[in-house]
């Protein structure tokens, strides 16, 4: 009886098993996986899981994050997304796991992730700490050099070095123009679009100096309204009140570190006379400043590389052999000491570090090793790889008597400018003998253009024929740059510049086609019809401004507000300012 009752409820128990087992599970429970058999892993069970194998633990830190993404086919691909660009919640991302090979990208990918989000106290700035591992601080180095390389297309023309060096902002501008030049007008959208790029990044800080370039820039972008100011005529600038402020906020705010490493005539030299010496007199009154010089690296939002393009080129040249290898190779030897000696080069990749160099080959000799770095540069050519945002365009100043740089300055009152065109200069270049054949000789009285000035008794000099002539004529030489476009301020003669491509210094603030003249170089044949195109009125008025824009060109031997130095420090710190 007891083995009978026995049976009975194990007959019962299996009865109920396999009754739940087929009710509920579908007879899954005594069944085995193929050995084909995939394992879903959707986003819809496991978000959490899915949005760390996509992005980092902090998304809006990093510039870029390595994401899956669907094509049009449903596959799964990898892909560059900025990161904020999050992709919309109906969408349901699966990672299919199917081998050996899935799994071990994964780990890479989580790897990498790893690795970009880490950062170990010796990589920070002394005095600044790390934030949690929510909140990453992200380099401005990265940024400046993410935001002007991520988009960079090739030409179908790459074996032109000088196409290559162009941005991909750039090429566009220049396809899209029939004249294949990027006007003034264009230079502007080119740095609104460098600010507006950095802007959407919404990056996070935790230094101090970080702090301090964040309000500058939300003030310079929120400036009070200035009415009427004697000192800045609205039509000289862009935005008088975005200027003001932020040149207030310079003055107030900026430090400049200046390493004392390195040894003369190459660092630490300025040269004060000559066409170059732009350079070496921002070099001699920043390193006699004690308003913008800091001696606490901490506290400092730029740091200056005080070496000079002209005495790299006097010192290091080889006569002949038409090589700037040892010049770039000398630099690339400072940088990897101060590197090695500071961290502050390796923090950022030399982004908030700025040099001053007005030598016609300063572009190509700083392009490979401090391509990230502020550079102000008298050669501010488009196609030389001048970088909208980050570059600065440096004026070319012809300094003769450095204790008197203010000699000869003014110029005759327009009723008695009765020379209608005026240049003489060495033919360099192509352009120079062009206008030579178009208009030299004396062929029309009211076109004065000369390789040398004729030598007879009662000629003017060079000097004086700028003092006496109503448009100075600024041809490009070997380069885009010329002193004759300061040199035409200074003599209150407004200038002709007639050089494609070329930045004219202080852009970013100034509105240049408000007190000069642009020819493009294809319409040098034309050039008088364009001037006498002008209009009496016009002209006036464009004289009387060069009057008043002359005082942002002088060098005086203390500086004065708003004077060239100002100007070229207020232009790295705008550039400062608005990539943080």
């Amino acid at each position: 009886m007891k083995l009978l009752r026995f049976g009975g409820l194990v007959f019962v128990f299996i009865t109920i098993f396999q009754f739940v087992n087929i009710r509920f599970y579908n007879g899954a429970i005594f069944s085995l996986p193929s050995s084909q058999d995939k394992f879903l892993v959707s986003s819809s069970i496991n978000k959490s899981t899915e949005e760390h194998l996509i992005r980092p633990s902090s998304a809006s830190d990093l510039p870029y994050s390595t994401s899956s993404s669907r094509s049009s086919q449903g596959e799964t691909t990898s892909s560059d997304v900025l990161v904020g660009e999050r992709t919309a919640p109906e969408e349901d991302h699966v990672l299919l796991v199917s081998d050996k090979n899935d799994t071990n990208q994964i780990h890479e990918s989580l790897a990498e992730d790893d690795a970009q989000d880490k950062e170990t106290p010796d990589d920070l700035l002394p005095g600044t700490r790390s934030s949690s591992s929510n909140e990453k601080i992200v380099e401005d180095a990265d940024v400046a050099y993410d935001e002007n390389t991520r988009k960079v297309e090739i030409l179908e023309s790459k074996s032109d070095p000088l196409v290559d060096n162009l941005s991909s902002d750039v090429k566009s501008f220049m396809k899209v123009s029939n004249s294949g030049v990027v006007s003034i007008t264009e230079m502007m959208d080119l740095l609104h679009q460098s600010h507006t790029s950095h802007a959407s990044l919404r990056l996070k800080r935790s230094s101090t100096v970080d702090q301090e370039l964040l309000y500058a820039r939300n003030q310079i972008e929120n400036p009070p309204l200035i009415e009427n100011d004697p000192l800045l005529h609205a039509p000289l600038y862009w935005n008088r009140s975005m200027f003001q402020r932020s040149y207030e906020l310079m003055e107030k705010k900026l430090k400049v570190y200046v390493y004392r490493e390195g040894k003369r005539p190459v660092l630490h030299k300025p040269v004060l006379k000559g066409i170059y010496a732009s350079e070496g007199w921002f070099m001699k009154q920043l390193k006699s400043s004690k308003t913008y010089v800091t001696k606490n690296p901490r506290k400092a939002h730029l740091f200056y590389l005080p070496f000079s393009s002209k005495m790299l080129e006097e010192t290091l040249y080889v006569p002949g052999s038409h090589s700037d290898k040892n010049l770039i190779e000398f630099l690339k030897n400072y940088l990897d000491m101060i590197s090695s000696k500071y961290n502050f080069w390796n923090k950022t990749g030399g982004s908030d570090h700025f040099l001053v160099a007005c030598h016609d080959w300063a572009p190509s000799e700083t392009r490979q090793y401090m391509a990230k770095c502020i550079r102000a540069l008298c050669n501010s050519d488009v196609s030389e790889g001048f970088v909208f945002g980050k570059d600065v365009a440096l004026p070319e100043t012809t300094i003769l008597v450095p204790r008197r740089p203010l000699r000869a300055l003014g110029g005759k009152p327009v009723s008695q400018r009765q020379i209608l065109a005026f240049f003489a200069g060495g033919m360099h270049g192509y352009l120079r003998p062009l206008l030579l054949q178009n208009w030299g000789g004396n062929r029309d009285p009211d076109m004065k253009i000369f390789s040398e000035i004729p030598k007879s008794k009662g000629k003017k000099s060079y000097m004086e024929y700028m003092k006496s002539t109503k448009y100075c004529i600024c041809p490009k030489g070997h380069e885009v740059n010329s002193p004759r476009v300061v040199e035409a301020l200074f003599y209150e003669c407004v200038p002709v510049i007639i050089s494609d491509n070329f930045v004219p210094p202080f852009f970013e603030v100034l509105n240049w086609e408000s007190f000069a003249v642009f020819v493009l170089e294809r319409d040098i044949p034309d050039l008088k019809n364009i001037l006498l195109s002008i209009t009496e009125e016009r002209y006036r008025e464009m004289q009387k401004r060069v009057k008043m824009v002359q005082k942002h060109f002088l060098w005086h031997s203390k500086p004065e507000r708003f004077d060239i130095f100002h100007m070229i420090l207020h232009s790295i710190w705008y550039n400062r300012v608005f990539q943080s």
